[in-house]
């Protein structure tokens, strides 16, 4: 007698899940154990001194990203290449019936704080315009939630709801509400919005003021919550709009071939935990109500109050509730504005920074998935690699005035850098391949010479702002302990020259890193060294940088020459037409000799 044991969908995918995440964290563990051996016999043969214990130390902490980010890229490259349907291979939920009518009602949220309202409402009058377009606005309604601190700009996000209000009169409704004070931030004001209209929507799309997503994006989006009751929160993939930035574009084009491989990989195995960057997302309202809300920490100082980096933890909350969490990895329709320069970069990233350090009083909350507490904990880990960083190279730089090195393997210790190096650069080294593999996607980005040579440029300029993003974060989390913090400000997002005297004011520390590291450079022999000669160059052209990249001029100019493409700029979609943005309506500059690069295959804030 026997029986037959019928597993259930759902059975056969947490076993699937059980075995991709234990395939995963084996090769976590196997990597970090393998690069921490290879730098420990690098650094013993003359005996381990404290100061080698001090450099493997901070060697150890930056592995973990690093090490995440590779095995991400190559499981993405490898989902991508393999995969029949790459997308249904990692986010495997219902698309719902892509020719039926809707049956939800969703609400619009465009969350606003002391913005531009010119941009605001050419951005929300495109959104509900394509909407009514596509026969899809009685199930929409628009809500501008303002925490605007400053009543001139309150009167002007007036002024402009009730534009819209009257323009789409009978087609969407369009709500505006301003708070008087800016209570737990942005969380704060969509919870505040729960509370008052919460019942009335099945889900809400939350939207920053610099989002754009396409009605296409949008309604695809909401039949996917529909047909799939247990997803509490769906995650779209954004990605930057054509920018006449170009600090921005630059940014945003090494994104663009990173993100893709990234997300692939990381929706491969964290699959139902999956991420939620707080905007161009779709909420399931009910769940996102009851279990929610953000706990307020107790005690005093930056890392107690209101939780600044909300979405992670309303995605764990989410997940704790038993609703899945996921992202749906398709480049098309969802985007947003990334800073224009770098003094905003900044302030962006210390922001976060602040935020995602409160989680560690977040790691003991009960009842998180295990992959919840990881993504917690990995989220604390971003930001303490960067004070490992510079801790690790000015130990090397004292490594380096003290001895001659001569106690220390060298054949290791290359091996290693070449490691890291490719480990660094791996997720857009593995979307680059996708792109050249790929005749559509090699059109799409402007042919193969311009990929390439864009690139090579992108990975330089990467070099060079990695440490100074590194020395802002360790001054910054140095400010913490002594009690500094950052809040939530209005943020820039125009193109507009940063003064000289604020870009150095704020920028010196980075100077002086430079310069200290230029002056060690030179006593060291070339051979060795010239790797991280970007390293030192970056921060000491710190201040050169953030000004000549925030002109419009180098935007113009970085537009013409047709660098950095991305495939909204090759063959702009229809969606972004009434957008006007200038990145579409610049003029390539013709490059002689070289016409395989144009045909393709055939007022600033302070930080």
């Amino acid at each position: 007698m026997f029986q037959v044991f019928d597993m259930s969908i759902s059975e056969k995918t947490d076993t699937k899940m059980t075995v991709r995440r234990f395939i995963f964290l084996s090769l976590i563990i196997v990597s970090f154990l393998s690069l921490t051996a290879l730098m420990a016999v690098t650094l013993t043969p003359g005996g381990l001194t404290p100061l080698d214990l001090f450099i493997l130390l901070c060697f150890m902490v930056t592995l973990p990203w690093t090490i995440i980010g590779f095995w991400n890229a190559v499981i993405g490259l490898l989902v991508m290449r393999v995969a029949k349907n790459p997308i249904e291979a990692v986010c495997p939920i219902e698309t719902g019936d892509q020719d039926g009518p809707l049956k939800s009602s969703t609400a619009l949220l465009s969350c606003i704080r002391d913005e531009d309202t010119e941009s605001l409402e050419v951005n929300l009058s495109a959104m509900v315009s394509h909407l009514i377009r596509a026969g899809q606005a009685d199930h929409f309604s628009l809500y501008v939630l303002s925490d605007t601190s400053m009543d001139d700009i309150a009167l002007q996000e007036q002024q402009m709801s009730a534009r819209l209000s009257e323009r789409f009169q009978g087609q969407m409704d369009v709500i505006y509400r301003r708070r008087s004070m800016n209570t737990g931030f942005k969380a704060g004001n969509i919870e505040d919005f729960c509370d008052r209209w919460g019942d009335d929507h099945d889900f809400a799309l939350v939207l920053d003021a610099d989002s754009y997503m396409s009605a296409d994006a949008i309604v695809s989006l909401v039949r996917r919550m529909e047909a799939n009751p247990k997803v509490g929160i769906l995650q779209s993939l954004v990605v930057g709009l054509p920018t006449d930035s170009a600090f921005a574009r630059v940014f945003q084009f090494g994104m663009r071939l990173g993100m893709r491989s990234y997300t692939i990989g990381s929706a491969w195995w964290q699959g139902d935990c999956g991420p939620y960057w707080g905007h161009n997302a779709l909420l399931r309202l009910k769940p996102f109500k009851e279990h929610c809300r953000l706990p307020v920490l107790p005690g005093k100082g930056p890392l107690a109050g209101t939780i600044l980096s909300h979405d992670q933890v309303e995605a764990v909350l989410m997940r704790r509730a038993g609703y899945e969490v996921r992202v749906l990895p398709l480049e098309t329709g969802s985007y947003e504005v990334n800073p224009p320069h770098i003094l905003e970069f900044i302030r962006r990233d210390l922001r976060w920074c602040q935020g995602n350090l409160q989680y560690r009083r977040l790691l003991s909350m009960p009842g998180l998935k295990p992959v919840s507490r990881a993504q917690l904990f990995l989220a604390i880990l971003m930001f303490l690699g960067s004070p490992a960083w510079i801790g690790f190279m000015t130990a090397a730089a004292v490594l380096g005035m003290t001895t001659d090195y001569a106690p220390y393997r060298a054949d290791t210790g290359l091996a290693l850098f070449a490691t890291i190096l490719t480990m660094v650069f791996a997720p857009k080294l593995a979307t680059v391949a996708d792109v050249l593999a790929r005749p559509d996607l090699r059109k799409a980005f402007g042919g193969p010479l311009r990929v390439v040579t864009s690139v090579f440029a992108e990975i330089l300029y990467s070099a060079m702002l990695a440490p100074i993003m590194a020395v802002a974060h360790t001054l910054f989390m140095a400010g913490l302990i002594a009690g500094k913090t950052i809040g939530w400000g209005a943020q820039a997002r125009g193109v507009q020259r940063l003064p000289v005297a604020l870009a150095a004011r704020k920028l010196w520390p980075q100077t002086l890193f430079g310069l200290a590291g230029l002056a060690w450079v030179s006593t060291q022999p070339i051979d060795l060294v010239w790797p991280v000669i970007p390293v030192a160059i970056g921060p000491l052209l710190a201040t050169v940088i953030a000004v000549s990249t925030s002109t419009k001029m180098l935007g113009k100019l970085a537009i013409r020459s047709t660098l950095w493409r991305i495939p909204e700029e090759t063959v702009p979609p229809e969606e972004l037409a009434d957008l006007q943005l200038p990145a579409l309506t610049q003029d390539p500059l013709p490059v002689p000799g070289k016409q395989d690069l144009v045909r393709g295959d055939a007022k600033p804030a302070e930080a």
